[in-house]
């Protein structure tokens, strides 16, 4: 029987994802009106933002297992704005203030300043009907009355 890898590491899935957003920050600044695609961009931020602290919550749980908790601890606190990030920009779009919509990404930007892009490498699949799983996910999540 052969070894199974696991490709999908943590740290390239966090890469990944911060590559993703970058090219959305630089999508939505240069879009001049608040269409569909642009909803669907946003709602992306928002599922991004969520998998980079997923990833941030793996490693450090790595890195507790062999008792580095110091590197752990130091880690989570440098990724630490990645869920309340989401939870902002998440909030903002179920109550459609959109007019805020540039502020929150404005609030973004710095943390994808280290990220160069010299071609946009994401397509329209990335992003395509984000804003309607979103609503989705919220009505399911959503306790009846």
């Amino acid at each position: 029987m052969s070894r199974v890898i696991n490709t999908a590491e943590p740290g390239k899935r966090r890469n990944h994802e911060r590559r993703t957003i970058a090219e959305m920050l630089r999508r939505l600044m240069l879009k001049r009106t608040l269409d569909q695609e642009a909803k669907d961009m946003a709602a992306t931020l928002v599922f991004c933002l969520r998998e980079i602290a997923a990833t941030v919550d793996v490693s450090v749980a790595a890195w507790e297992k062999r008792n580095y908790y110091v590197k752990a601890d130091r880690f989570c606190r440098e990724w630490e704005w990645a869920l309340p990030a989401a939870e902002r920009l998440q909030d903002l779009i179920l109550q459609e203030r959109w007019e805020q919509l540039p502020q929150g990404l404005a609030q973004l930007a710095p943390h994808f300043a280290d990220i160069r892009i010299t071609k946009m490498t994401r397509d329209s699949s990335a992003w395509r009907l984000a804003h309607a799983r979103l609503l989705e996910a919220s009505r399911a999540a959503r306790p009846r009355q």
